[in-house]
């Protein structure tokens, strides 16, 4: 796992800095114009997510390091993927935007206290010496302090990053791939197994989750647009972010899997659930 413990703080620090280039003050102020359509996506998936996330491990009685991997995945933040697939489902990107990036920032305190939590209550030990401060200490480095950076760079040269932005999303999108191949290349005699373990309840997190949010905005949000930007703000996290606090918090990489099974599962329901969302409307 040493080649993913380097690759990965290094990647998300890079994804975080490009989420930043893509964001501006507006897009913070913006929630203060659609408080209510802000909140149904906040509440989602800082709070309903999680606790869908805890029942799928408590009523399946998972194994440890899929039970822990799956409450990773469920406390980790939506990525751009989320912004550009809420693009292609004609959702509202705008709100989409505003979701990523402010639980991105809060994700340095929300995705510690998920998961130490959650494993308190599986009665999972984490094997390494790390505390809530610890984690969201590290998280800063890699999540917050590059967002912030970004967001100055294009406060200096907005322009020139606004006519890069499509460049700058692709390489985010490569960022991850490189993540992914790392972990299978390290794992390659182990990773079927793992998948084969994990594959399925990722998907039945990611499909239920997707089709929850999807009618509680149907019921709470002002339109469509972000009724479908909720669903899939909750049905798409940061894989890569997931997979780094994986590593940050175990040393053994049957607990990384999950994040690794989901970020793939992701992007095949991602776009199932938008060719259905597209026909429909």
């Amino acid at each position: 796992m040493e080649i993913v413990t380097k690759i990965a703080p290094i990647c998300v620090a890079l994804i975080m800095l490009g989420l930043g280039l893509g964001l501006s003050v507006k897009d913070f102020t913006r929630i203060l114009r659609t408080p209510k359509d802000f909140f149904v996506g906040f509440f989602s998936q800082l709070i309903i997510l999680p606790i869908v996330a805890l029942a799928i491990v408590l009523i399946l009685d998972l194994p440890a390091p899929i039970a822990v991997g799956l409450m990773i995945i469920a406390a980790a933040p939506g990525g751009v993927t989320s912004n550009v697939l809420t693009k292609f489902a004609n959702g509202d990107v705008a709100l989409s935007i505003s979701l990523t990036a402010v639980v991105s920032l809060i994700s340095i305190i929300s995705v510690p206290f998920v998961v130490i939590g959650s494993a308190d209550i599986l009665g999972v030990t984490i094997s390494k010496n790390i505390s809530i401060v610890g984690i969201a200490l590290k998280m800063a480095l890699v999540v917050t302090v590059p967002v912030v950076i970004g967001m100055v760079i294009r406060g200096f040269a907005e322009n020139f990053i606004l006519s890069k932005i499509n460049i700058i999303n692709k390489l985010t999108g490569w960022l991850f791939v490189i993540v992914f191949v790392a972990i299978w290349i390290e794992e390659k005699d182990n990773i079927l197994t793992y998948l084969a373990d994990a594959g399925l309840v990722v998907l039945i997190l990611n499909v239920v989750m997707m089709t929850l949010a999807y009618f509680i905005a149907k019921k709470f949000v002002s339109g469509i647009a972000q009724q479908k930007c909720v669903a899939l703000e909750c049905g798409l996290q940061n894989g890569t972010l997931a997979v780094f606090v994986a590593t940050l918090m175990f040393d053994d990489v049957a607990y990384i899997v999950p994040t690794a099974a989901y970020a793939l599962i992701m992007y095949i329901t991602g776009f199932i659930f938008i060719y259905i969302l597209r026909k429909s409307s």
